[in-house]
């Protein structure tokens, strides 16, 4: 996969991080591609009919080894091993989302949020921390950062996927918050749950949370490190406006909500001026 096919997997995916990408210079640009490609094909292996499941994760994990011994067998890996002779990334940010991805294979209900959150930082914030090795930064509280958005945005995929990953036989909702708002795991994953107010309010709860991360994120960013963190702004804003949107129309439990490219593209350009200018 060369990078030019890297930069076409994003864009033909839809991707809501593309148009921030797009912004990065090229040698940036190119390694986040790879990072981002890596990611799809590592989620491929477990969520795709006929993935190659646990065989696919050990095998691309391998050539991430071989990556960082500048001994790559693959297209993919060539682009990551040219991102990683430039940039810094640890290893273990690659461990982390494989190790998410392995808890897609093994983990079809989470009980509590701490439970949860672990598989957040793993599919997300894991890559946030990849990511701004790639944009570059001054202050360490930036993994901070890092962290709670990518909590963020995987709430917020997860409340836009409620139905999708039913589909999978999985729920991303904690049992206990399920629990508290009595709401049974069978009733939710319907394919057409009746909407009780109860269905309603336990999926606020969870939009609340994820608001509480991106304020949390906002706060932790350090203002010697918003110009650099633009790519990583403009993903939290077109995943803000996402959750915004599932809000709006009562949390919709149904084919996935998505922002059409003309708003995505308007959202990145909105959030330039945010960040170097504060307005």
């Amino acid at each position: 996969m060369s990078t030019g096919a890297s930069a076409r997997v994003a864009r033909e995916s839809g991707t809501n991080f593309y148009y921030a990408f797009r912004l990065l210079p090229a040698e940036k640009r190119r390694a986040i591609f790879a990072l981002y490609s890596f990611c799809r094909v590592v989620d491929d292996c477990v969520d795709e009919e006929g993935g190659e499941g646990e065989a696919g994760l050990d095998r691309w994990m391998q050539e991430v080894y071989r990556c960082y011994g500048g001994k790559p067998e693959t297209d993919l890996g060539q682009d990551l091993a040219e991102a990683l002779f430039q940039f810094p990334i640890p290893r273990s940010c690659f461990e982390e989302i494989v190790a998410g991805c392995r808890m897609d294979l093994t983990t079809r209900r989470y009980a509590t949020w701490p439970d949860l959150r672990v598989y957040c930082e793993r599919v997300a914030s894991a890559v946030g921390l990849a990511s701004i090795e790639i944009f570059g930064y001054q202050n360490p509280r930036t993994r901070e950062y890092a962290v709670e958005l990518g909590v963020a945005l995987q709430l917020t995929n997860i409340l836009r996927d409620v139905a999708t990953d039913a589909a999978r036989d999985r729920l991303y909702v904690p049992l206990e918050d399920l629990a508290r708002f009595g709401v049974t795991a069978e009733e939710l994953m319907r394919p057409r749950p009746a909407r009780r107010p109860e269905i309603t309010a336990v999926l606020a709860f969870q939009a609340d949370r994820a608001k509480e991360h991106y304020e949390k994120a906002r706060s932790l960013l350090p203002p010697e490190d918003r110009r650099a963190m633009l790519a990583a702004e403009i993903m939290g804003a077109v995943y803000r406006a996402i959750l915004d949107a599932i809000v709006r129309r009562g949390y919709p439990l149904g084919p996935r909500l998505a922002l059409s490219r003309l708003r995505k593209g308007w959202i990145a350009l909105r959030t330039v001026p945010r960040v170097y200018w504060n307005v």
